[in-house]
């Protein structure tokens, strides 16, 4: 059956670059008690949407949720900064004007935006900001009975991650549908290439690895007025208490994928290494450039996370599986394929996955059938932070002891404000660092 692709892959850039190029960076359902109740065939029943952390990724997926159903409409807005909002604002009505209906009252900047957006009759909540605040804000709307898209990755330490799983699991029990933005899970070709390597095509499996070599990215020089905070959370990605490093940040992806292929057991232990060669400058915050870690699972399996941020260097973005009658390869953007006994290769419809969580998402709201991928987000970006802990310590970790970590990374959320005096530490050192609690 073809897939709604709504918004293009060209429409979504546009924005994301519209966004981030400006900033740089009542409702009708009954929902009063917290527990979602279906909407069976009442189709005419408006959808409001709320927009948590309007960034590029934040302005895309508004943009999407909106194209995803025939009746939804875009009713709040928040993010820490009122810039960010504003040019989210006009780029999401440049591409859907007809479905925004954000008046000024619904604007919400600073730090309590989260909670006024989720009180403002919302239906929809969607969380995208920086990475450290989202098991605050999943818990808010969870508990405000708020079906919820929910960008990766989902917390930046193990006592994070634990409050993610105890609000996948109040989802549940009030029927609210909980959606990951780990896109992959939603791409067609990935999901049968995944059906394939769990349904033994590659026999069993003996390792598996993931590459995701790639250059610098984005910094936003300080401007005259910011206070240590503002100039932190504008350059979140450098702080590892706001991004958790750029391996729970960005390869968590890859290592996504390294689990699916695992069909979702989470390894034993990992050991590794990682460091900054060339993110020595300050502005770089203290957040590496390389990681390569090795993961121990049950059955033998091997797993292998090899990634580097480094400008003037080969990029590359696959994830490789060597089984006992076959391997499998993803080659992102590329395609994907199977050799050996069962040779396979896609040659199937191709979808936009970052619409196609969106249509799945309203489309289970409106079947009373609710989706929740709690579980899966949860384990994947603990397996991140799983790696990052052996990165930065040198030492070998258990999944156990990764996952009852009591240590936290940055300040009490209860504390934020724009004249809170915290001072990130230095870059880790590995035999030196300690990262469990």
């Amino acid at each position: 059956m073809k897939t709604n692709m709504g918004m293009s892959g060209k429409t979504n850039r546009r924005l994301f670059l519209k966004s981030t190029g400006a900033a740089m960076i009542g409702s009708t359902l009954p929902f009063a008690s917290g527990i979602a109740k279906p909407l069976g065939s009442l189709t005419a029943n408006t959808l409001r949407v709320g927009l948590i952390g309007c960034g590029g990724r934040g302005t895309g997926a508004a943009a999407q949720a909106l194209a995803a159903d025939p009746d939804v409409e875009l009713t709040a807005m928040g993010d820490a900064f009122s810039d960010h909002l504003e040019a989210s604002y006009a780029a999401i009505m440049e591409e859907q004007p007809k479905k925004v209906k954000v008046d000024k009252s619904r604007k919400f900047v600073g730090f309590d935006a989260f909670q006024k957006v989720i009180d403002s009759g919302v239906d929809v909540v969607i969380l995208t900001t920086p990475p450290a605040f989202r098991p605050q804000h999943l818990m808010a709307a969870i508990n405000a009975g708020k079906h919820v898209f929910c960008e990766k990755p989902v917390a930046v330490d193990a006592p994070g991650v634990r409050k993610v799983l105890e609000a996948a699991r109040k989802a549940k029990e009030k029927n609210l549908s909980l959606v990951s933005g780990f896109t992959f899970r939603y791409d067609m070709p990935k999901r049968a290439f995944f059906d394939k390597v769990l349904s033994g095509a590659v026999g069993q499996i003996k390792t598996v690895s993931s590459t995701r070599n790639g250059g610098d990215l984005w910094y936003k020089p300080r401007e005259a007025g910011w206070t240590d905070m503002e100039y932190q959370l504008r350059n979140w990605y450098y702080q590892n208490w706001l991004s958790g490093d750029y391996i729970v940040e960005m390869i968590v992806h890859s290592l996504d994928m390294m689990s699916w292929a695992m069909g979702d057991q989470m390894p034993l232990s990992a050991t590794g290494t990682g460091g900054r060669q060339v993110r020595v400058d300050p502005k770089f915050g203290n957040i590496y450039d390389h990681f390569a870690i090795e993961y121990e699972y049950a059955n033998g399996a091997r797993g292998f996370s090899f990634s580097r941020q480094q400008p003037g260097c080969s990029n590359r973005n696959t994830v490789e599986i060597a089984g006992t009658e076959g391997d499998g390869f993803v080659n992102a953007g590329r395609g994907v394929h199977i050799t050996g006994k069962t040779k396979w290769e896609y040659q199937g419809e191709k979808n936009d996955p970052y619409q196609t969580q969106h249509n799945e998402l309203f489309a289970s709201i409106r079947k009373g059938k609710p989706m929740n991928d709690g579980q899966m987000m949860a384990n994947s970006t603990m397996l991140a932070i799983l790696s990052r802990m052996v990165g930065y310590s040198g030492q070998t970790i258990s999944w156990e002891e990764a996952m009852n970590s009591d240590l936290t990374l940055g300040p009490d959320p209860d504390q934020y404000s724009w004249n809170l005096k915290y001072t990130s530490p230095e870059a880790a050192i590995p035999g030196v660092t300690k990262v469990l609690g």
